[in-house]
């Protein structure tokens, strides 16, 4: 793949952006994001946009493992290699395993998630899909959430499809670690 936009050096993003990501990058292993260095290149609307994806994601109510496990479901549904190979990573960082990581590219209706597991990544489908919840996943996902946190993830789905549209728009290139050549 070819970026659209490729990433920016330190004069394009700005030197707090590009510390940003220098600092991320050793946080995840590899060189700076790229999805920091593309999108650091709005430089104000960036850092608007990394306060917002930051009270989602680590910020957020919603337990870690949750949040990665329904980023990884938007990212198999979109099809975004950038957001589920930089969300793989992170799912193990908070504790899902191997066997959970796989198992999200078979959906809500592979056998071995708990319940409240399903709930959520049937309901992180069901918006991909139709937009909207209907009555019954709405009751079967406040079951386990409170309104606070049926709004979190409402939003969290809603910016991680977002975000797919846009680093498979500009083709941002998923991270190699440290030390490896970029794809």
């Amino acid at each position: 793949m070819t970026p659209r936009i490729t990433p920016g050096d330190r004069r394009q993003i700005g030197i707090p952006a590009w510390l940003f990501a220098k600092a991320a990058g050793r946080v995840t292993g590899t060189g700076p994001p790229g999805i920091f260095t593309t999108l650091g290149r709005t430089r104000r609307l960036f850092w608007g946009w990394l306060l917002f994806a930051g009270g989602l994601m680590p910020g957020g109510t919603l337990p870690r493992r949750d949040t990665e496990l329904v980023i990884l479901r938007v990212a198999h549904v979109r099809d975004c290699d950038y957001e589920r190979t930089h969300h793989e990573g992170l799912g193990r960082r908070v504790g899902l395993t191997d066997a959970e990581i796989s198992r999200v590219a078979e959906g809500s209706q592979a056998p071995g998630w708990s319940e409240r597991q399903q709930v959520l990544l049937e309901a992180a489908e069901e918006l991909l899909e139709r937009r909207a919840l209907s009555d019954a996943t709405w009751t079967a996902l406040r079951a386990h959430l409170s309104e606070r946190s049926c709004i979190e993830f409402l939003l969290l789905v809603g910016h991680y499809d977002m975000l797919a549209t846009t680093l498979m728009t500009l083709g941002v290139v998923p991270d190699a670690p440290r030390g490896a050549p970029r794809r």
